[in-house]
């Protein structure tokens, strides 16, 4: 019926998507994990029969909520008010100092890479008071609230451009049985934004990092700046709607630090940041990372440098909140083998053989290889030439070294 052969494919081998979520990596599938992430984000809103979740979920209180990190020291902005930075200057919109710290000297840079570091933590410590605020307002004992009520959500990480951490997520009260079950008649939109609010400034939602050699203990906390919103079907000018939650939590799901101008891939140096130009505010937070690994090594920070300490996942949801990126990814596949069996006229139970498909192997063809070997040596000599021009600099006026 029907025959493929990798002959005539470039190099003779058959190319797969890679699956990497970054834009900046890869930004075919880039567009595929955004469009995933939409769905799944808007079935939690709007509802989606083929997964089981009623369009009655509309009904549920739901809110968007934006947990900040706190200040680390001054940084160049644009405040709403339209009034100048600190530093009286009018920043353009794309002005590459927006986000950098005004006096480099005092900024809090092993803080800021903390505090992304422990953000996972922090926001499993924020879930957990919000339930017990919940509880509270609601009268009820924690087992009670269990009995009565669920708390679903879908969130998504974001990098400032200060380089701090912060979440977006969709909060949503449900029935005891998840979405397809009714909240409880005490439950509100109200009550759920004012439980949020006291869950994140309560005590129990810090974490204290011990001091460990010049570093002093640190309490972590989220910001001062928490924005919760109710989230409406259709717009009426007044508050955000589905669709707009939906596009806006997908379009940060295919980003990452890189947007603050560190790297997209794992930093093997330090020699990395001069010879690839990082900007000095993201590479002083890199600096940090690398400084402090020794320090905290269970927190693998140096590993994590290029993603300034950060090591969750961007994309998370509750287990109820909605369907899964996996049942997507089926529903494709499944979409794409209907189209084959239409093609070729065969019928559901006709048995199809592969054969000849041999694994190649990851990465470059034989003259992507080459390339790839001619570059690295460039590199090389690169970096060799810098380190050769840094001990030949003559020693600065009045250093007696």
């Amino acid at each position: 019926m029907h025959r493929y052969s990798t002959a005539d494919e470039p190099g003779g081998r058959l190319r797969i998507a890679c699956g990497n979520r970054r834009a900046s990596r890869c930004p075919s599938c880039a567009w595929t994990y955004a469009g995933d992430t939409y769905h799944l984000i808007r079935a939690g809103l709007a509802g989606d029969d083929r997964r089981g979740i009623p369009a009655t979920v509309r009904e549920h209180p739901r809110v968007f909520a934006t947990l900040t990190a706190p200040s680390f020291g001054p940084v160049h902005n644009r405040p709403a008010t339209g009034r100048p930075c600190r530093c009286g200057t009018r920043h353009p919109e794309n002005a590459a100092e927006l986000g950098t710290a005004l006096d480099p000297t005092t900024y809090d840079y092993a803080g800021a890479v903390l505090f992304n570091n422990h953000a996972g933590q922090l926001w499993a410590r924020f879930a957990n008071r919000l339930r017990r605020e919940l509880a509270l307002r609601a009268g009820l004992t924690r087992r009670e609230l269990a009995e009565s009520c669920r708390v679903s959500f879908g969130k998504v990480a974001e990098f400032q451009k200060r380089g701090a951490i912060h979440f977006h997520a969709v909060i949503r009260l449900d029935g005891p049985g998840g979405p397809s079950t009714p909240p409880p008649h005490w439950a509100s939109t109200h009550l759920l934004s004012e439980a949020i609010r006291a869950a994140a400034a309560h005590a129990y939602t810090t974490l204290t990092v011990p001091a460990a050699g010049d570093q002093p203990a640190r309490t972590l906390r989220w910001g001062t700046q928490l924005d919760v919103r109710p989230i409406k079907a259709f717009g009426d000018g007044s508050d955000i709607t589905e669709q707009a939650v939906a596009s806006y939590v997908a379009k940060y799901a295919t980003k990452a630090a890189e947007d603050t101008g560190t790297l997209d891939r794992r930093i093997g140096n330090r020699e990395a940041l001069v010879l690839l130009d990082v900007p000095d505010h993201a590479a002083r937070l890199i600096t940090a990372c690398l400084d402090l690994d020794p320090l905290y090594p269970d927190h693998r920070l140096a590993a994590w440098s290029h993603m300034l300490g950060f090591r969750g996942h961007f994309s998370t949801k509750s287990r109820q909140y909605s369907t899964t990126l996996g049942a997507l990814r089926q529903t494709r596949a499944d979409y794409r083998a209907a189209q084959e069996q239409h093609a070729f006229d065969v019928e559901p139970d006709t048995v199809l053989v592969l054969a000849s498909w041999q694994y190649a192997g990851h990465g470059h063809t034989p003259g992507e290889s080459a390339l790839a070997a001619t570059i690295a040596r460039g590199i090389q000599l690169n970096r060799r030439t810098a380190r050769e021009a840094l001990r030949d600099l003559p020693a600065p006026e009045g250093d007696a070294t």
